[in-house]
């Protein structure tokens, strides 16, 4: 979860020489660029990708849309990390897009600012940009998530490269975790799947606590967990793991070995390449099984 503490284990992490150097990633603004250095996609699929603008109850939104060029395909919504929508997140848009999805990630912070939400070099581990990511980020209240989600999943549904006969997935990063399964709640006829990768505040004593609106979703679910989070809050798993199996809905739950808070995000100095491609493949398992 993004805090403090996820920052010392990090920076411990970049002092002992393991941190990958991403900043020459975030300066590149063509999407064939990005997926360069991404890892390849196999198959890959010819993409046609579009900034769009969509219209909520609280505010225009902007966001990135990335589809195959020919054909109708399941939709995708796809949940930023807290730095938000940036170049990272719509190369890893794009590199779905090439495997078959209709993939749609906003500006989780329209309601506060315009993209980007912060440069796109900005460090967590500076106090001011943590303080600022954190202002905009407590504007997303479980009420604004539903809000959102329905408004958003409305956009794909009208889309032509949308097959609406097949279930939509989500996806999400830290703080885009509680968004999926707030996600999955508040749509719960169209989202099929939902996956996320290090989400941070999955179960809290809060009645807001995403682990609450599992009874209200029959979605799959993929939980790609890092190693510190889970040690910093052990019971998560599994109280995640009983809420699905008293709901009698499939979930995976993993804790990947050796990552820290943000190891699947392209552009985290973080970034665990070998465990990350491990957890994109489960997520490509899932949707595949289940946006039918």
């Amino acid at each position: 979860m993004c805090d403090e503490l996820t920052e010392l284990d990090n920076k411990k992490f970049e002092q002992q020489g393991g941190a990958i150097n991403r900043r020459e990633f975030g300066k590149l603004t063509a999407i064939a660029s990005l997926l360069a250095l991404a890892p390849i996609t196999a198959n890959a699929m010819d993409i046609t990708e579009n900034d769009v603008t969509i219209q909520t109850p609280d505010g225009d939104a902007e966001a990135y849309f990335v589809h195959p060029t020919k054909g109708k395909h399941a939709g995708v919504l796809m949940w930023t990390d807290i730095k938000g929508l940036r170049n990272a997140f719509r190369t890893m848009a794009a590199r779905l897009a090439q495997s078959g999805y209709a993939v749609l990630v906003p500006n989780p912070f329209y309601r506060s600012v315009k993209v980007p939400a912060v440069p796109e070099d900005a460090s967590f581990s500076d106090p001011d940009t943590r303080k600022l990511l954190f202002s905009y980020a407590r504007e997303l209240t479980q009420e604004a998530a539903f809000s959102d989600a329905k408004a958003f999943i409305g956009f794909l549904d009208q889309q032509k490269s949308v097959d609406t006969s097949k279930k939509i997935g989500t996806n999400g990063y830290c703080m885009g975790g509680a968004l999926v399964m707030r996600t999955a709640a508040a749509v719960p006829d169209r989202v099929g799947a939902g996956a996320t990768f290090h989400a941070g505040r999955m179960v809290t004593d809060k009645e807001d606590s995403p682990h609450l609106l599992i009874p209200q979703t029959p979605a799959q679910m993929l939980h790609a967990v890092a190693e510190n989070d889970d040690q910093k809050s052990p019971d998560t798993k599994t109280i995640l793991a009983k809420a699905y199996r008293q709901a009698g809905i499939p979930a995976e739950i993993e804790v990947y070995e050796g990552t820290l808070h943000g190891w699947c995000s392209l552009d985290s100095s973080v970034y665990n390449e070998a465990q990350a491609e491990k957890a994109w493949s489960r997520m490509l398992n899932l949707f595949g099984k289940t946006l039918v």
